[in-house]
């Protein structure tokens, strides 16, 4: 098949990449088989572009988070590993930008701070997962939309309702983002799980996401037919404690927050172990815990990124880290529902 111009100018510029903007240690990659990767991925994940122009700025920062990952993987000695997937082309910036959401109010109300009693390690399974006792939907994608908080509500939602009831459905994000405009939720714009819960609560029910089906954008708020589950409170966490966090996805999937920076949306599988200091941007779901072979202790938490991010939606997280609060904030601010 012959090569169109554009596809010249992109061999072109990676050389140019390749030889001069890395350092010798990381002059690994070939520039006809970056652009083939990139054609593949392309393909594979249905990405176009509007021109040449703005094909060649996504091939450059492609090719830079190629660069990162084949750096990454290819130093050793790590937990976790890498790899590409359908936000391969956009910087670090960009990303946590339209794809985390989360908003912490200045002022937060609480149902209640659970605290949980001393912890007897012969009570403590070895692992607990929620999706191997059916009280966890299928992972979703919020898109580019910053309803993180409305994904992670619903999933403890979700999975407290099949706890208490022995069903499992799935819940309405979009409702979420369209009507819990309490307490300074802004739908796309950001949000906060208690207020989340707070909408649930006050509004006597949240409907089924057949119901009401998610479309990564807000609208008006709608009036559904019927409401499909209802919960009577929220509690918080204690803050700062993996031991009362653990305590607590061992009764339920918890709603918690967590840092995102530079490498996290390149996640591919293992146990990740790098700490992001920065404020906490983004909210997620903890539906379990483990160890592996090795003995490193794990969080396991469900993402709203699709199945094409980590391990098919899911992270294993460092656990016990010594860090406080924990690996990337996680047992900073965790809450879960009542039902």
């Amino acid at each position: 098949m012959a090569v169109t111009l554009a596809m010249k100018l992109l061999i072109a510029i990676c050389i140019i990449l390749c030889t001069c903007a890395f350092p010798a240690t990381s002059r690994s990659l070939n520039a006809a088989a970056v652009v083939r990767t990139h054609e593949q991925w392309m393909a594979e994940h249905g990405r176009t572009y509007a021109d040449d122009a703005e094909k060649e700025k996504r091939f450059k920062i492609f090719m830079e988070n190629l660069q990162y990952i084949e750096n990454f993987n290819n130093a050793g000695n790590n937990s976790y590993k890498l790899g590409l997937n359908k936000f391969s082309d956009l910087t670090t910036e960009e990303f946590i930008a339209s794809h985390t959401g989360l908003r912490i109010p200045n002022s937060q109300k609480s149902s209640r701070v659970a605290s949980f009693g001393p912890l007897n390690s012969d009570d403590v399974p070895k692992r607990m997962d929620w999706r191997d006792k059916q009280a966890v939907t299928p992972v979703k994608y919020q898109g580019s939309c910053g309803s993180c908080w409305a994904f992670s509500t619903v999933a403890a939602v979700e999975g407290i309702i099949k706890i208490k009831t022995g069903n499992l459905f799935s819940l309405s994000e979009q409702q979420l983002v369209d009507c819990a405009r309490n307490g300074g939720n802004q739908g796309c714009r950001g949000g906060w799980m208690d207020n989340g819960f707070q909408y649930i609560i006050d509004n006597q029910g949240i409907a089924r996401e057949s119901e009401y089906p998610y479309r990564g954008n807000e609208g008006y708020c709608k009036r559904v037919s019927s409401l499909a589950a209802q919960i009577s409170g929220y509690a918080d966490v204690l803050a700062n404690s993996e031991e009362q966090l653990l305590q607590a996805v061992m009764q339920q999937p918890v709603s918690v927050t967590i840092s995102v920076c530079s490498g996290f949306n390149h996640y591919q599988g293992g146990v990740f172990a790098r700490h992001c200091d920065v404020p906490l941007n983004h909210a997620v779901t903890l539906i379990g815990y483990g160890t592996t072979e090795d003995g490193i202790r794990y969080w396991l938490i469900k993402n709203s990124w699709g199945k094409t991010w980590g391990e098919n939606g899911y992270m294993k997280l460092r656990r016990d880290s010594g860090i406080p609060g924990g690996l990337i904030g996680i047992a900073k601010k965790a809450s879960y529902p009542i039902a």
